[in-house]
């Protein structure tokens, strides 16, 4: 397979990205191809018939946090699959995943199954799905703003709508997504993001809402996190693996006993993206950084933390704006 990736000698870091990167058609380029058995192997573990939603479903249907996991999660593997078997060779210094992207950065490191993958990220697409239609939220990226100043913002709409909520839509607001230094991804209730926006909006920044009815990687997700906790209990994670960087805490881990703890506080907790690039780049010291989902969303976002980090999407990849 033709790759922008560089194939030879030198070394670098898998990542693997969350919903929002899914369109339809996405796994088309896979059909035929040996590692397109997957496909069943991940229809069969999570419920879903994921050939019809990576060849034919059409925006509406993958907009659904449930449909949109799984899609993900599986034209990712099959990225991970095609580009391993036709470079066996290459070295991988580490693996991390955006979010649900965690969960086939998982599978690409040894730490679980396909099945064993694909069975906690059905439960985990259920599990939000449901969260968030008993309490629904809303997300949005602040962009041109340090995180320390969109904290201030998260503050500042807490404390001014304390006293003015409606106890049906109370001014919860956090911060979930820790994407580079100058984008931050705010969630919490709809009326909270929407104060967020126009005190944004005031300070000179951007604001961009996210297409989604669920405050991830909050508070709001704390039911989805004890659901995911009992799925979690069902499945075997090897003991040792390669080095994956948690969302969490932004380290690398080795050990299958960390994660089950791990992936159920992801849920209630920040995603600490731009501390795992620097963990990858700085830390393990990965001189590339290669992104295996739909589009090359994660190579962007890589490439406005580092510059002069090559970052670069698999072959056939589309641009997907960042």
């Amino acid at each position: 397979m033709a790759t922008t990736h560089d194939t030879g000698a030198t070394p670098f870091a898998a990542l693997f990205p969350g919903q929002g990167v899914q369109r339809r058609g996405m796994g088309a380029r896979w059909r035929g191809t040996p590692s397109w058995s997957l496909v069943d192997t991940v229809s069969e573990a999570s419920g879903h018939d994921v050939a019809e939603l990576l060849l034919d479903a059409g925006t509406e249907t993958l907009a659904r946090t449930d449909l949109a996991q799984i899609s993900v999660f599986t034209a990712s593997l099959l990225s991970w699959t095609e580009f391993r078997d036709a470079h066996p060779e290459a070295r991988v210094t580490a693996f991390a995943g955006h979010s649900l992207g965690e969960y086939t950065a998982l599978v690409a490191a040894g730490a679980l199954t396909a099945a064993d993958g694909a069975r906690l990220v059905g439960a985990r697409g259920r599990a939000m799905a449901d969260a968030a239609r008993h309490r629904p939220g809303a997300m949005a990226a602040v962009m041109g703003a340090d995180p320390e100043a969109v904290e201030e913002l998260t503050a500042r709409v807490r404390r001014d709508g304390a006293d003015l909520a409606d106890p049906a839509d109370p001014a919860d607001l956090w911060v979930a997504n820790l994407n580079s230094p100058q984008q931050t991804v705010v969630a919490g209730s709809p009326d909270a993001v929407e104060a967020a926006g126009a005190l944004a909006l005031a300070n000179g920044w951007r604001y961009s809402v996210l297409p989604v009815s669920a405050a991830c990687h909050t508070a709001y997700m704390a039911p989805a996190s004890r659901a995911l906790a009992t799925a979690l209990d069902e499945v075997t994670f090897r003991p040792a693996h390669a080095p994956v960087v948690s969302n969490v805490d932004a380290r690398p881990h080795t050990e299958g006993r960390d994660w089950p703890a791990l992936c159920a506080r992801q849920l209630v907790s920040p995603v600490r993206w731009n501390d795992t690039l620097h963990t990858l780049v700085t830390g393990l010291g990965s001189p590339r950084l290669t992104d295996f989902g739909p589009g090359r969303t994660l190579a962007a976002l890589a490439r406005r933390v580092f510059p002069d980090v090559p970052a670069e999407p698999v072959a056939g990849a589309r641009p997907v704006a960042v």
